[in-house]
């Protein structure tokens, strides 16, 4: 063999050698005292999150109003305020689309007696062939009237005011109720019912009077 060879092997081996004695091998456990070294040193120069930013309490509810008090004694977390400012959107919605004869829209908020008591109302209006026009002013005010637990759901009794155009017109045009050019005060009393514990937040209309 060329001894130039041999002499370019043996170095090679010694490069080799002195890498390895200096860079070692790689069991895993390096890496580990790595990171723990890292999570240490970083736990020293940054704060913890949570101590950083302290949670703070949940802002506690505003008192309900003393007709609505079995609803807040049944579910702490009941919201006097949010649950007014839905029945209002329910309320609304609940009128146009009745008077538009649409209660497929309204089915799910509608109990099974309410929804019979419109469905009979709407085929009258239909089979008389009438219809009737609505528009829907706004609501000066909604508040609980009164609550109550009741077979292991919560009923809320709301009063409605509200400014509304009603007018009923015959096949020919002709008006037969109402005044397409005067705003009617409507005064409605509507009770809701939701069960106890239940995931799903909407409340169902189970009456309604004048």
């Amino acid at each position: 063999m060329d001894p130039s060879l041999i002499v370019f092997f043996a170095l090679a081996a010694f490069i080799a050698y002195r890498l390895y004695s200096v860079l070692g091998t790689r069991t895993g456990e390096e890496r580990q005292r790595d990171v723990e070294g890292l999570q240490r040193a970083r736990s020293k120069a940054e704060p913890d999150a949570e101590q950083a930013e302290p949670q703070r309490p949940a802002k506690a509810l505003p008192p309900v109003s003393p007709a609505a008090e079995a609803l807040r004694g049944a579910d702490p977390a009941f919201d006097e305020s949010a649950f007014l400012e839905g029945a209002r959107a329910a309320y609304e919605m609940i009128v146009e689309a009745f008077a538009a004869g649409d209660l497929k829209s309204i089915r799910r908020f509608l109990s099974p007696s309410v929804f019979e008591a419109f469905r009979s109302a709407v085929a009258a209006r239909d089979e008389a062939r009438q219809r009737t026009d609505l528009k829907f002013v706004g609501i000066e005010n909604a508040k609980v009237s009164a609550s109550r637990v009741e077979d292991g759901a919560m009923i809320a009794i709301i009063d409605f005011v509200s400014n509304q155009v009603r007018t009923t017109f015959d096949e020919a045009g002709a008006v037969v109720s109402g005044d397409p050019a005067r705003i009617d005060l409507v005064k409605d009393r509507w009770t809701f019912s939701r069960p106890l514990n239940s995931s799903d937040p909407n409340w169902t209309l189970v009456a309604t009077g004048a």
